[in-house]
């Protein structure tokens, strides 16, 4: 049995010689590994395995590996069908502990790749196509200037920055516009997509994340609703998981790893909802604020310049109209509903009754103007 632990030199038949010398140390609940090839190549070597029963493979691994100590990070090694194949270990829970009889350890294949590569998202929006959001576009400033030319800001790089805000203000749009633009990957994932089927699938997943961020960087991450996995203490207990995807979240967050020019944006509509621990990495917390009168006239008139229908319609009592909704609400809400209507009714050109009937089907009240077609 060959591990990169100090029991290297053991083999199967002295497993329990293994436990005997390990008496002090705990046993692990839970092991994930990750299948990470051979430490030598020649031509008639297959780097790559395929699972087919994870179950299986549970009973395979916890058999050969029975009594070898199990760290974060090191690796364990397949002495049956395909000797000397190595696994990393991505989680062990608890760590520096021993594999027993009633260890469960988990594979990681190909599942994860497909969810970072999935997550890769490309875009052809541009910061010009941002309306308002001051705030937010100057901390893209010191972004952009950091990833192209990291060394000039040596420990004071920007890392990990929260954007929060209503739905709809824009803060996934300002992320793919900021990658486009610089032309560097972005990993954009909802939080509740790195929520596992079991313990310690959450942690493996992050780490994965962020591990093929920093092998592609300069590259930023997006973490879309947070709150759904860095959920505050007071709430944890909803969730079993909970503690361990925060630690893992932490670890990543505090740059353990080396994660050089990788940029973590985080972004949820519900700040207090964050854990205090997570929340206190983020360096800078940028509000995304509601469209005021201005900057909801130039949503409007950016919006209509695509219709594929004409329009008649009274821009300045539009614009007192949709006071109080974001720009994605102006624009699926009220200027699509409004065409469907107009198009649903053999129309040809888009007027106010149409705004009128998209504002009572989406029970928007109008404070502001009464008297519509007066």
């Amino acid at each position: 049995m060959k591990s990169d632990n100090k029991k290297q030199e053991l083999k199967p038949s002295n497993q329990k010689q293994v436990i005997k010398e390990t008496e002090n140390k705990e046993y692990a609940e839970l092991v994930v590994v990750k299948p990470v090839g051979y430490p030598f190549d020649f031509n008639l070597m297959d780097e790559d395995i395929e699972i087919t029963n994870k179950q299986l493979f549970e009973e395979y691994a916890r058999e050969q590996w029975l009594g070898l100590v199990v760290r974060e990070n090191s690796h364990l090694f397949d002495q049956k069908i395909i000797p000397d194949y190595g696994f990393e270990i991505v989680t062990a829970k608890p760590n520096n502990t021993i594999i027993s009889e009633n260890t469960r350890i988990k594979i990681i294949t190909d599942e994860l790749d497909k969810i970072s590569n999935e997550s890769k998202v490309k875009s052809d929006i541009r910061l010009s196509d941002i309306v308002g959001q001051k705030n937010a576009k100057n901390k893209v400033k010191v972004i952009t200037k950091y990833l192209e030319d990291p060394e000039r800001f040596g420990p004071w790089a920007p890392k990990n920055v929260l954007f929060y805000g209503l739905p709809g203000t824009g803060k996934t749009m300002l992320v793919k516009a900021l990658a486009n633009e610089l032309e560097v990957p972005l990993y954009l994932i909802k939080a509740t997509s790195l929520i596992g089927d079991h313990v310690g699938d959450g942690a493996s997943k992050i780490h994965d994340l962020f591990k093929k961020a920093s092998e592609n960087s300069p590259s930023i991450i997006f973490i879309d609703e947070i709150d759904a996995v860095a959920l505050h203490r007071s709430f944890q207990s909803l969730r079993g998981d909970v503690s361990e995807i925060v630690n893992s979240l932490l670890t990543e967050m505090d740059g353990i790893s080396d994660n050089k020019s990788v940029i973590t944006i985080g972004a949820t509509n519900n700040p207090g909802s964050l854990d205090y621990a997570v929340r206190s990495r983020f360096e800078e917390e940028i509000e995304f604020k509601l469209p005021d009168d201005d900057e909801r006239l130039t949503i409007i008139e950016n919006n209509l310049k695509t219709m594929p229908l004409e329009y008649d319609l009274d821009l300045n009592k539009l614009v007192k109209l949709t006071k109080g909704l974001s720009g994605r609400d102006i624009k699926e809400k009220i200027l699509k509903t409004a065409l469907h209507n107009t198009i649903a009714n053999d129309g040809d050109i888009i007027n106010m009754e149409n705004i009128d009937y998209a504002l009572k089907s989406t029970k928007i009240k109008n404070r502001d103007v009464k008297g519509m077609f007066e």
